[in-house]
């Protein structure tokens, strides 16, 4: 099942959640008890995903994909991850040692983005990079998962970029804000449920930038999989419907090409995930102008 937040009329109303299907988007919280956001959904369960999926198949109609403004899937996750350096030909495109441990950093909640939403290139830097990413999402709370049940805990899984700005990523070890930047966290195009997925360590993955084909990889090549990753993380603190997981990109990022090509205002992002879909986004100048509400 593949699952969308979408909004009906752009910037209006509350944001939907629906089934989507070949010919569009069957909305499943009009006449239900179902709860109005897919980490809701998720954390209901077994009985609300099924319910999910029969409203989905049975409705007549369904709205046509280009009549809706598709949102990230989770729009205000609990907690946003990444994984660094967790490709081997990132390793070494990044001149750094393979990691003995996973290394994880944080990627606040206000740059989550829509799927083919702008992406700001900041007014403070013009370093801002790519990078083409699967994304874990966490369908029920959990602690100590042991990585053989690690499956268990999925909600689901979606595209997404790890948009990077990298001078001020390197300045600090936590590498937090370069990662954090207001747009710099698109992800969808909706949620992939794993019973329809399958295996998602056998996915092709690529990135193109104005229609040039940047990455090129498969997520068979993760040097720590997702079921490592949730087996690591949830050792430390507990995972919730809803968290979202970006684990880590192939080589062929902008900034270790040479010379290096960083994303300039007007270029066209695109990532693409076999089965999972793409998600594209525009690189638009910052306005910036103080705001306080």
């Amino acid at each position: 099942m593949k699952l969308a937040t979408y909004l009906e009329q752009p910037g209006q109303g509350q944001p939907t959640i629906g089934v989507v299907r070949d010919d569009g988007i069957v909305p499943i919280n009009g006449d239900t008890q179902l709860p109005a956001n897919l980490a809701a959904l998720l954390h209901a369960g077994g009985p609300a995903l099924a319910q999910a999926t029969q409203i989905g198949a049975a409705a007549i109609n369904a709205i046509p994909l280009d009549a809706v403004t598709l949102l990230p899937p989770i729009p205000r996750p609990g907690k946003m991850l990444a994984i660094g350096l967790n490709y081997a030909d990132h390793v070494e495109e990044s001149g750094m040692q393979r990691p003995e441990h996973q290394l994880w950093f944080n990627k606040q909640h206000n740059c989550v983005n829509g799927p083919y939403a702008d992406i700001v290139l900041p007014k403070v830097s013009t370093y801002l990079d790519y990078e083409a990413e699967l994304c874990v999402i966490i369908g029920r709370r959990c602690k100590h998962v042991p990585r053989e049940r690690a499956h268990e805990v999925i909600g689901g899984y979606c595209v997404g970029n790890d948009v990077s700005v990298r001078d001020w990523q390197l300045r600090v070890q936590t590498m937090q804000i370069g990662k954090s930047f207001d747009t710099h966290g698109p992800i969808g195009p909706w949620l992939v449920t794993p019973d329809e997925l399958g295996d998602p360590h056998q996915l092709d993955i690529r990135s193109y930038v104005n229609g040039e084909l940047r990455q090129s990889s498969n997520t068979r090549h993760l040097i720590f999989d997702c079921y490592d990753a949730i087996a690591h993380l949830s050792q430390a603190f507990t995972l919730d419907p809803g968290d979202v997981l970006f684990m880590g990109t192939p080589s062929g990022v902008g900034g270790a090409m040479k010379p290096p090509q960083f994303l300039k205002a007007g270029d066209v992002v695109r990532v693409e995930i076999d089965s999972l879909g793409h998600i594209e986004n525009t690189v638009v100048p910052e306005q910036a102008h103080c705001v306080i509400n």
